[in-house]
């Protein structure tokens, strides 16, 4: 019998071969690991310029957005699943409320200037959008209301006012077409100068991060990061969540040193043994308003005084401050959520202070570590029948700023908040956390072992659940 050479089959193996190599060479596969952070910057595409692309005329800002969606048509939707449009998060279940509830800018209130819906001339202007004007329901479904330029016009040629319209007399023409990816210049406009001016509130985001150096900030000076090198964003989901304007955050939305840096990223083994219970924020962010000083102190009760005036410490639409620069933190357990955050209408106990922010996590918590906050106290308005926080009208017709009466702009505000007034109000103590996670200091200039530990130590241990240092007998947990 003759045998069969079995050419065909080599040839159906070659044939194979041919066509399952380059799919398995070059099928998508997850990242490999590295040590290495700068795997995970992004790169810094060159922006497609938009000086020959761009039209117009534009006699509205409207007509630019509209303008952008003619290209972009995606964009108006992804834009309004943000936060920077909603102002408000996703419905929360929490644990004194018998209903969910949002929390963020736009319905809550904080312990700087109270409350957006009491001056939305000037809070909005802060808002990535247009035309959110007092007494009107704001259209959130208008997406020729979006702001596209706060986020990508140069802005030497744009800059928001009141309601969120553009200022006056910006070429909006020039502003469109001078369109490219965000800089520090555009998120800097607004975050930077949060709770009424320059590194007021946060106390880590001042002007200086526009252009600084390396002694202020390892990243943006040492490196010159941008915003979204570390706040990645698609889609126009930027990373990365406020605390004080949530109470659950999902750490898939939130920045970490991790995502770029490994865990064990130290020689020595004692600083990598740290990182299981200390955040890198609490070496490398050793103080607070490095460069600028931040309000620490706001006392409305001393408004409308015909006193001397100076920005640092009395205002009369406002009241009395108290400002301080390199402050050493506040340190709390912190597990990336709130345990509680004040909602508009909780009650209080006014002989005690108020903490408006209550990070979650303690010495028993295994995903929680030492933080740095600054903490921010206020004496603010409360009605004295029904124990609960106030958010007067200051700004417009008949607010507090115009006439300085207290009793008005809180019946003023019945109708904007829905909260009742009992005719009565006093002033009572709060007090607010704010992480602390920019200004980052390269490792000479983080916090050594004799700033935490030893007799003359930062931390106090026994309030963070220590019997004592814990360098002299280890471990995390109460023996």
């Amino acid at each position: 019998m003759k045998k069969i050479k079995p050419f065909w089959i080599l040839g159906a193996v070659g044939i194979l071969l041919v066509i399952i190599v380059p799919i398995v060479y070059f099928w998508p596969r997850p990242a490999e690991k590295t040590d290495d952070p700068w795997a995970y910057v992004p790169e810094h595409t060159v922006h497609t310029s938009h000086a020959d692309i761009v039209q117009g005329p534009f006699e509205t800002p409207q007509d630019v957005t509209r303008a952008c969606l003619e290209c972009h048509a995606e964009a108006a939707d992804q834009v309004m699943h943000t936060t920077h449009w909603t102002w408000e998060s996703e419905p929360f279940d929490v644990p004194w409320r018998d209903e969910p509830v949002t929390i963020g800018k736009a319905n809550q209130i904080n312990n700087f200037c109270i409350s957006s819906q009491g001056n939305q001339k000037q809070c909005m202007s802060c808002h990535a959008g247009y035309g959110w004007e007092e007494g009107q329901e704001y259209d959130f479904t208008a997406q020729e209301n979006i702001d596209c330029l706060i986020c990508h016009a140069d802005m030497g040629l744009y800059g928001k006012s009141n309601y969120g319209d553009p200022a006056e007399g910006v070429d909006l023409l020039a502003a469109a077409r001078s369109v490219r990816a965000p800089t520090r210049d555009n998120c800097g406009s607004c975050h930077f100068n949060g709770g009424g001016g320059n590194n007021v509130k946060h106390g880590d985001l001042s002007e200086t991060l526009y252009y600084p150096d390396q002694e202020v900030d390892v990243h943006m000076g040492g490196n010159n990061f941008l915003c979204t090198d570390c706040h990645w964003t698609e889609e126009h989901q930027v990373l990365g969540r406020l605390v004080v304007d949530n109470y659950q955050v999902d750490p898939e939305e939130q920045v970490s040193c991790t995502n770029c840096h490994a865990e064990d990223t130290h020689d020595d083994e004692r600083l990598n043994a740290h990182v299981q219970t200390v955040a890198c924020q609490t070496c490398h962010v050793p103080t607070i308003a490095l460069d600028e000083p931040t309000k620490t102190y706001w006392d409305w009760s001393t408004a409308g005084q015909d006193i001397p005036e100076n920005h640092y410490t009395y205002l009369k639409i406002k009241g009395t401050f108290i400002y301080e620069q390199n402050i050493m933190p506040t340190y709390l357990w912190f597990n990336g959520n709130l345990e509680y955050r004040y909602l508009l209408g909780d009650p209080i106990d006014p002989t005690q202070p108020t903490v408006m922010d209550i990070p979650a996590g303690d010495i028993n918590d295994p995903t929680a570590k030492i933080f740095p906050f600054k903490l921010h106290v206020a004496r603010q308005p409360y009605d004295a029948v029904y124990n609960y926080l106030l958010a007067p009208i200051t700004a417009g017709d008949g607010g507090y700023w115009s006439v300085f009466d207290w009793d008005q702009a809180f019946r003023l505000s019945e109708e904007v908040t829905g909260l009742a007034y009992s005719g009565q109000y006093d002033f009572a103590e709060t007090y607010m956390y704010w992480p602390s996670t920019h200004m980052v200091q390269s490792a000479d200039k983080a916090l050594q072992c004799d700033d935490c530990h030893g007799e003359n130590g930062r931390m106090d241990w026994e309030a963070l659940g220590y019997p004592g240092d814990p360098i002299e007998w280890g471990g995390r947990f109460q023996p």
